[in-house]
């Protein structure tokens, strides 16, 4: 459970409008940044460095924003990220600016780590259901990550809830507690009935026992 920050620098962005699709092709992305006490920010980033600084951070983690040509910084997380559904390339970034002093909310990645043995025994395959948990904190004590050790699911029949994860004492859980994280889906059996068999050589007796009782009753 880390709360490592990343830091980017951003620029003022000065087209808007339609007319940011001249950044994109210039491989240069629109990003908003807003939060409470501040007036909602223009910006703009390199592609390829936001690309990377929100692959790190994801949405848990903070981001130390400097804007250029400007004193002081901001703490911000990512919010909403918009991709182009055919090309797959970045559109926009929401950077939603945080107060240090007061607690935030964000969906924390559960992370799996070691091997069930009760999964092994059977030769069943470990279910992440849950992929992630709202968590309340301070944003400099916002978990990137929960760790979850699946080593304990000794039995075939092991689940872990949202109850068992290790939260923080510092953070808040917001998820249900009852919902399911992960499970033991044991291996399909493929069990042969002869049926059919069974009914040929049930149909072929009853035929031999009515040619037997015909021939009976003709003598």
């Amino acid at each position: 459970m880390t709360t490592n920050a990343v830091e980017i620098e951003l620029n003022p962005r000065e087209l808007m409008g339609k007319k940011v699709g001249r950044l994109r092709r210039a491989g240069i992305v629109p990003v908003h940044l807003y939060g409470p006490g501040m007036e909602p920010r223009a910006l703009q980033c390199n592609t390829s460095q936001l690309i990377r600084v929100l692959a790190t951070a994801g949405g848990a983690t903070p981001i130390h924003i400097t804007i250029q040509g400007e004193p002081g910084n901001h703490l911000a997380f990512a919010r909403e990220i918009q991709w182009d559904p055919k090309r797959d390339d970045l559109l926009h970034v929401d950077l939603l600016a945080a107060d240090v002093s007061r607690p935030v909310t964000a969906q924390v990645p559960i992370v799996l780590i070691g091997e069930s043995a009760g999964a092994r025994t059977v030769s069943g395959t470990v279910m992440h259901q849950l992929r992630a948990v709202d968590i309340q904190a301070l944003p400099l004590e916002m978990p990137s990550e929960i760790e979850l050790d699946i080593s304990v699911m000794e039995e075939p029949d092991s689940v872990i809830r949202v109850s068992d994860l290790l939260i923080p004492e510092n953070a808040t859980l917001l998820s249900d507690v009852e919902e399911l994280v992960v499970r033991i889906e044991l291996p399909r059996v493929e069990v042969e009935v002869e049926v059919e068999e069974g009914l040929e050589e049930g149909e072929e007796g009853a035929g031999a026992d009515d040619g037997g009782a015909a021939e009976a009753s003709e003598e």
